[in-house]
């Protein structure tokens, strides 16, 4: 996997992905930013729902459940001192569907937890990661 970042101007960067897709990088005004971008910590936790988001989704409809909505809430808490880790990371997930069980739902979570998911497996190692869930039928 690769990836360049590319400096812009000031706090701005453009993040290039190794599939050929970009994203703007920027600071916080206090820091010489425009507030024209995530930040790249955001970054990080936004790539962790995404990945969790993906196992869920894949797990659940390879077990042939019908679900229709995957929304993952993330709130984390970092270190106050540098380097400013993620300590803290709780991942709600939201999952919408038909019929869904409970134990299916439960089960694609702690796969990705503890299998699927790079991202949050790596960020495991500097961060408490808690998980919960709802189940809404659609």
């Amino acid at each position: 996997m690769k990836a360049r970042v590319l400096w812009v101007e000031n706090s701005k960067f453009v993040a290039e992905s190794g599939s050929g897709h970009s994203v703007v990088l920027d600071g916080p005004p206090e820091n010489g930013g425009q507030n024209l971008g995530v930040r790249p910590m955001e970054m990080l936790l936004m790539g962790m729902g995404g990945c969790t988001a993906f196992d869920i989704i894949l797990i659940l409809k390879k077990g042939r459940h019908d679900i229709k909505d995957c929304e993952i809430l993330l709130d984390a808490e970092r270190a106050e001192t540098d380097p400013k880790v993620f300590t803290r990371i709780n991942i709600h997930y939201v999952i919408k569907g038909k019929n869904l069980t409970e134990s299916a739902v439960k089960r694609a979570i702690e796969l990705s937890a503890e299998k699927y998911c790079s991202a949050s497996i790596m960020l495991g190692k500097s961060a408490e990661i808690t998980h919960d869930y709802e189940i809404i039928e659609v």
